[in-house]
């Protein structure tokens, strides 16, 4: 076979942990070579560096031979989920105080800052209010050096977004930072949720851009000439320079990635898919060879979205989730997650004597201390914070050094203080994780196992509640963890096919439930489980999901190639994106075609219903050759509201809904 019947993708997962690579042929819709590097936090290059010329060296394909680049991504993921994004400011605009109150918003905005202005439309694109450039620019000014980007949501500007394009182009006169408006992200109504999904944008910007800039110069670097597309959360792909600006469309895009590789693996119709990684495991329900879109956006961290992505359940439990004691146990109760910390085994490749020595040490100690077995460590975004005095005292402690929470911690407002610079990506928590327990029981041996067993001992030893130990020794200790990251899964796989039958998921956690899992009735029969297949992906599902079959008593299978699942799923994926135009009617005989800016006006419906899948076309050809596609299908939909009125039919609005898909652009 020469070398024209070859035709080479290069997908790049950058995961929580690891970054995993493959070169992938196109023709052949083979896999030529996979590897995996840790992820490097406080420098990605390294990380993608290592997995990208581990990948091209196995695969013995010279880089100018790749001809695409797709890249997912789990880091806006995780982000979300540990509320670790960058300092950002929302500026609300014609909305009154109590809407900050409205679809968790004042959630989302926890403790960054708002603006609020006078401004905003109608619900027909016309101005209610003249928009308050003067406030807004006194506003700006006195925040600007606090955060990194800016947030816009206005009142009604997916009808006409004016006042937002007006606010972007002043605050990014004014401070040069990136500016997010609600109207790019979602045509849709409810300008508090969609004030969500923009301070949610802006919070990631800086970290997407970091990861696609950095990925491209390696790139160069190594002598790899193709376009660089990107997986969004709906599974489609996108060039990087369209996602740059949209980057909380990634949320979610590990997980969508991992989808669309499960489904090419292992071309199955009806099953439940599973991803664990080191930080979230993820799951989607797949039925007639599709998985559901969730209809109202997706939820990350708690927070709901206007964001489109698969319908994916996203829980904080992975290899990597911190391992800890419930309050008031009796016996081993453990709880796992949400929050990531590095495994002890990991820690210890790169500092194994501090941590052995300070383990030994607490060993001997007569009482178990409440901080035994964690270390802390700063990351390379602590230099130059601004912090408070407990946190100040915090970080002097921890010094350059990776120290025993013990040694930096000693009084209640510093344990809160570390918590918040651990949340705030400026220490770095090493503790014990599902990760350690597989390296004591010798199911796992890629890290450094006598530090897992130190770990494992210093828990054990650890008191319930009446003061007695809560586990014989490390290896009892170390089941229950496994047990429980196993029965934890168990429950969310049951939540997740619940949601699909239209039950509520909540169910999976309740005492029936927990009765027929833990098979503890006599009297009465009670049997659950799935009555699908489970497909496991990730590094840890060997480990842990045999187990998960079993108690949910259906068979599991892990493809070969599932460690890289999601880097498969990045080249094999398509662009996809959409573009929607609404028609409003204000009066009989008056319809708004909803363009963008100041709304068009027909006299006739058919006439603004053409011109509206016109404008809708149009501009989904645009798109599609922006997110990087120049072979593509464009498919339109007319959707219309009309409801009876005296017995007459009133038009109330129409949607043009066009969609455009189709296979990147090679270089």
């Amino acid at each position: 076979m020469g070398k024209t019947d070859h035709r080479y993708a290069l997908g790049v997962d950058t995961g929580g942990t690891y970054t995993d690579a493959v070169v992938y042929d196109e023709v052949a819709r083979a896999v030529v070579a996979k590897a995996k590097a840790p992820t490097t936090h406080d420098d990605l290059a390294i990380g993608i560096r290592s997995a990208i010329e581990a990948v091209l060296g196995a695969s013995a394909v010279d880089p100018p031979a790749i001809h695409m680049v797709a890249l997912s991504t789990t880091l806006a993921t995780n982000a979300l989920v540990e509320g670790t994004g960058r300092p950002a400011a929302l500026v609300t605009i014609g909305f009154d105080a109590d809407a900050l109150d409205r679809n968790g918003l004042r959630e989302a905005i926890g403790s960054d800052s708002v603006i609020q202005v006078a401004g905003g439309h109608s619900s027909h694109g016309e101005p209610i209010a003249e928009l308050d450039v003067d406030a807004l620019a006194t506003a700006v000014d006195e925040i600007a050096a606090d955060v990194d980007a800016f947030a816009i949501t206005a009142q009604f500007a997916t009808r006409n977004a004016d006042h937002e394009l007006a606010a972007r182009d002043l605050i990014r006169s004014r401070t040069g930072k990136p500016v997010t408006c609600s109207h790019v992200l979602s045509a849709s109504l409810g300008g508090p949720k969609r004030g969500v999904t923009a301070l949610l944008n802006a919070r990631l910007i800086a970290m997407i851009d970091d990861l696609v800039s950095t990925t491209g110069r390696i790139l160069t670097e190594l002598g790899v000439d193709a376009p660089m597309m990107i997986v969004r959360g709906n599974g489609s792909l996108v060039s990087a320079d369209f996602v740059k600006e949209r980057p909380v469309e990634t949320i979610l895009s590990g997980p969508a990635a991992s989808l669309v590789g499960a489904a090419h693996l292992a071309a199955a119709d009806d099953v439940v898919i599973s991803d664990i990684g080191g930080t979230t495991t993820d799951i989607a329900v797949v039925r007639d060879g599709l998985p559901a879109f969730g209809e109202e956006g997706a939820i990350v961290g708690g927070h709901r979205t206007m964001v489109e992505a698969v319908m994916m359940h996203t829980h904080g439990l992975g290899g990597d989730s911190e391992v800890w004691l419930k309050d008031r146990a009796v016996g081993c109760e453990l709880e796992i997650g949400p929050r990531r910390v590095v495994p002890l085994s990991l820690m210890a490749e790169t500092h194994g004597d501090i941590l052995r020595t300070a383990l030994e040490r607490q060993l001997n100690d007569d009482i178990p201390g409440a901080f035994d077995g964690m270390f802390l460590q700063r990351t390379a975004r602590a230099f130059g914070a601004g912090l408070d005095r407990n946190e100040g005292q915090v970080m002097d402690r921890v010094g350059t050094q990776v120290v025993p929470v013990g040694a930096a911690v000693g009084t209640a407002l510093q344990d809160r203080a570390m918590r918040r610079l651990v949340g705030r990506g400026l220490l770095r928590l090493c503790a014990f994780t599902p990760t350690d327990a597989s390296h004591v029981l010798g199911e796992q041996t890629t890290h450094d196992p006598a530090v897992a067993r130190l770990g494992a001992d210093l828990f054990a030893r650890r008191r319930d509640r009446f003061g007695n130990a809560i586990a014989k020794d490390r290896e009892e200790f170390s089941r229950v963890v496994t047990a429980t990251l196993v029965r934890r899964s168990a429950e969310a796989l049951l939540a997740a096919a619940l949601d699909r039958d239209g039950l509520d998921g909540v169910l999976a956690a309740g005492p029936l439930v927990a009765a027929a899992l833990d098979r503890t009735t006599t009297s009465s029969r009670l049997d659950i489980g799935l009555g699908v297949p489970v497909v496991g992906l990730g590094a840890p599902a060997v480990t842990y999901y045999p187990a998960i079959g079993e108690l949910l008593g259906t068979p599991v299978t892990v493809p070969v190639d599932a460690d890289v699942a999601n880097a498969i799923g990045a080249v094999v994926a398509n662009v996809r994106v959409r573009h929607e135009v609404l028609v409003t009617a204000p009066r009989r005989g008056v319809y708004r075609i909803h363009v963008g800016t100041e709304p068009e006006t027909r006299w006739e419906r058919p006439e603004a219903q053409a011109r509206a899948c016109e404008v809708a076309e149009e501009a989904v050809r645009e798109k599609a050759v922006a997110a990087g596609t120049c072979d593509f299908v464009v498919e339109t939909e007319w959707i219309e509201k009309v409801i009876d009125v005296d017995g007459r039919p009133m038009f109330v609005e129409g949607r043009a809904i066009a969609v455009a898909s189709g296979r990147p652009a090679l270089g």
